[in-house]
C-alpha cells in the first residue's frame, strides 16, 4: 500500500506547497509512483505542475463530493512515475456542501483506498487551516509533515495543530505519526534564522530533519514556469536542498 503524507500547516506562506510539489517529484525521480493530490482550494499545487486549472475537468472537487473516483481524476503530469489529482478553487464550495454529509471525515481516506496499490507514496498538499479539508488529509495519512518558516513567529498555531494531530489520532486514525518538521526559507546570513531554527529544534527535537530549505530565488521563480524546482534548475541551492529532503522522508519511512 501507498505511503501517504500529509503536507499541513495553519500559517500561510510557509513553503507547504513548494515542499509538496517538490517532495512529489524528487520522490518520484527516485523510480517511486508517486501521486500529488492537491487538497488546497487555490489550486497551487496543479499550477506548479503546468496544468491550467482552466482546462480541468474532473477533480478533487468531485472525489471530495463522492460523485467521482479518485482514479478517473488522477492525470499524468510531464514528470514520469508523477501523477497529479488537481483541484480547482470550486472546491472551496464543495467543502461547504461536505459539512451536511454522514461521511464527511473519511472522504479522502475512502477515495484513497481504491488508488492504494498503483503508488507507492501519496503527498497531500492541504490547505492553510484547520479546515474539514485539513482533517481529511489527516484522517487519510500515515504521516504528518510540518514545514515551518524560520521567521519570528514560526511557531504561531503549531501547538492547536498538534492538538488536533492528537485529536485525529485518538478518534479516527490511531496509527498517524509526526514524520518531521522541515525548516523553510532558512537565511544562514542572519542570527533570526538561526535562532528561530534552535528554538525548532527546543519544540520538535529529533523530529526536525537535518535539511533545510533555503532561501532561494529559483525555489520562488519555479511555480511561475510550472515546474519544480529541480526541473527549473536543478543546480541551485533549493533544488539540491529539495532533493536531500526527499532522501530523508525515505530514510524516515524506511526505518
Amino acid at each position: 500500500m501507498a505511503k501517504v503524507i500529509c503536507i499541513t500547516n495553519q500559517k500561510g506562506g510557509v513553503g507547504k506547497t513548494t515542499t509538496s510539489v517538490n517532495l512529489a517529484y524528487y520522490l518520484a525521480k527516485d523510480k517511486n509512483r508517486v501521486l500529488l493530490v492537491d487538497l488546497d482550494p487555490q489550486g497551487n499545487a496543479t499550477s506548479g505542475l503546468g496544468v491550467d486549472k482552466a482546462t480541468i475537468g474532473s477533480n478533487m472537487t468531485e472525489v471530495m463530493l463522492g460523485v467521482a473516483d479518485l482514479a478517473d481524476v488522477a492525470t499524468e503530469t510531464q514528470f514520469k512515475n508523477l501523477t497529479l489529482a488537481p483541484t480547482t478553487p470550486q472546491l472551496a464550495n464543495a467543502e461547504v456542501e461536505m459539512a451536511g454529509m454522514r461521511q464527511k471525515f473519511g472522504v479522502l481516506k475512502k477515495a484513497l483506498a481504491g488508488v492504494g496499490e498503483e503508488y507507492d507514496y501519496v503527498v497531500i498538499d492541504s490547505p492553510p487551516s484547520l479546515s474539514l479539508l485539513t482533517v481529511n488529509g489527516m484522517i487519510a495519512a500515515n504521516y504528518l509533515l510540518l514545514p515551518v518558516q524560520t521567521e519570528f513567529y514560526a511557531l504561531e498555531g503549531v501547538a492547536q495543530l498538534l492538538e488536533s494531530m492528537a485529536m485525529v489520532k485518538k478518534a479516527m486514525n490511531p496509527d498517524l505519526k509526526l514524520l518531521g518538521v522541515l525548516a523553510t526559507m532558512y537565511d544562514k546570513r542572519t542570527s533570526l534564522s538561526g535562532e528561530v531554527l534552535a528554538e525548532v529544534g527546543k519544540y520538535f527535537k529529533d523530529k526536525v530533519f537535518r535539511t533545510t530549505i533555503p532561501r532561494n530565488v529559483r525555489v520562488a521563480e519555479a511555480p511561475s514556469h510550472g515546474v519544480p524546482v529541480g526541473a527549473y534548475d536543478k543546480f541551485s541551492k533549493g533544488a539540491k536542498a529539495y532533493r536531500d529532503f526527499a532522501r530523508e522522508v525515505e530514510e524516515r519511512i524506511g526505518e
